[in-house]
């Protein structure tokens, strides 16, 4: 097994060097950020058109379906009064 010494010694351009090399790193970092960020913006906002898309025609069925309900309600209580009628006579 190979033990490697550290170095004793850090110059001021050693650490210059590694602190250039540091904050290259965290400007590409941000730079990633950035763009992985606004691409899923992006995304979001084409899911949620696709969302109300879905939800206006469901909500347009549902309408549909309660304008049904409300006729076959129509037509029972109708059909109830008209049963009423015939046997009072």
């Amino acid at each position: 097994m190979v033990v490697m010494t550290p170095r004793e010694k850090w110059t001021d351009e050693r650490l210059d060097d590694l602190n250039e090399k540091v904050d290259n790193g965290f400007a590409q970092l941000h730079s990633d950020l950035q763009a992985v960020r606004s691409e899923v913006n992006h995304q979001v906002t084409a899911l949620r058109t696709v969302v109300d898309a879905r939800f206006d025609t469901f909500n347009e069925r549902l309408e549909s379906f309660y304008r049904v309900l409300i006729g076959a309600a129509g037509m029972v209580i109708a059909a109830l009064i008209g049963l009423i009628g015939v046997n009072t006579f």
